[in-house]
């Protein structure tokens, strides 16, 4: 089976692997930056996007499969990759296994929870999940408004206000029609354990990066991601939450380009000054009140349609 991707741009193969829910819409907001200076080959996993489900296990050692026969029919490997969330996590594991991918950053990478994080990242990324899917019906004028914004992404952004509406709409889509998703989350947190890769075995460039203010994969699970890959540098992603190519597309772009590119850099050059994103509107208690208004009254209509339909 192969995966639908798109390629833009003229260069070095670089190759984008996006995460649960998501698309290779996920990288809108930085896709053009990166393609214009090399040649970008954003896919959509299987079950997401525009690739069929495969017909057997969704995990990550079935994705990881998957990745690695879309690269040999292609031709691309030892191509450079950049993965985000469940994105990130493949491309360690491509990178662990050795012989697939050249030089690799990892954006706020899946897999590295312990204990009570389990639990909390499965529930909370299912709650949310099963929300966002109730809330289609008036997702466009939730997803549009900065209040909407805040009350819906909060999770997986610093600043969700600020988030680009167009991007959040398409994200909250995607989010809720993909029919692997139940499965995939549960093999995220109860599947097979993230393997490490021993120092001094993964010959190019490793770059994790990580939002300070990452909810969904804690900033503490980094130590735990550099224990198993001792290889990795490690980047810090400030006023950032879970995804940098959202709360800081440009500096994001920076990292990518710079950690492909067999350059050196140091932190310095990447973060620069970060252009201030817009202000919070302040949520003063009555947008808060209406927010969550907005929120529950779309619940309601969605249960009186179920209802009624019945």
């Amino acid at each position: 089976m192969d995966l639908h991707h798109i390629r833009r741009g003229t260069g070095r193969p670089l190759l984008l692997v996006h995460g649960i829910g998501g698309s290779w819409r996920s990288w809108d907001t930085l896709i053009d930056a990166l393609a214009a200076e090399r040649e970008v080959i954003a896919v959509d996993l299987p079950g997401h996007g525009d690739t069929p489900k495969l017909p057997g296990e969704n995990s990550i050692g079935t994705f990881a499969d998957a990745l690695t026969s879309f690269l040999t029919r292609h031709k691309l490997l030892g191509t450079d990759a950049v993965g985000s969330s469940l994105g990130a996590r493949l491309v360690l594991e491509l990178a662990r296994r050795g012989g697939v991918l050249g030089a690799v950053v990892s954006l706020n990478p899946g897999g590295f929870w312990q204990g009570w994080e389990i639990p909390v990242f499965y529930h909370s990324v299912a709650v949310s999940q099963k929300l966002v899917t109730a809330l289609q019906p008036v997702m466009p004028a939730l997803a549009g408004s900065a209040v909407g914004r805040t009350v819906l992404l909060p999770q997986f952004s610093a600043h969700p206000w600020a988030v680009d509406a167009p991007q959040a709409m398409e994200e909250m889509r995607t989010f809720a029609h993909t029919p692997v998703f139940a499965e995939l989350l549960d093999q995220l947190a109860h599947g097979e354990v993230q393997k490490g890769a021993p120092r001094g075995s993964i010959p190019g460039p490793l770059v994790i990066g990580w939002g300070r203010q990452d909810r969904v994969c804690l900033p503490s699970q980094s130590k735990l991601a550099l224990q198993k890959f001792p290889d990795a540098r490690l980047y810090w992603f400030d006023s950032c939450g879970h995804f940098p190519q959202w709360d800081q597309p440009e500096e994001a772009t920076r990292l990518i380009l710079a950690a492909t590119g067999g350059h050196p850099f140091t932190d310095a050059d990447i973060a620069q000054h970060p252009s201030k994103k817009a202000a919070s509107p302040g949520l003063p208690k009555a947008a808060v009140v209406g927010a969550a208004l907005a929120v529950l009254a779309g619940i309601w209509v969605v249960a009186a349609r179920r209802k009624s339909g019945r």
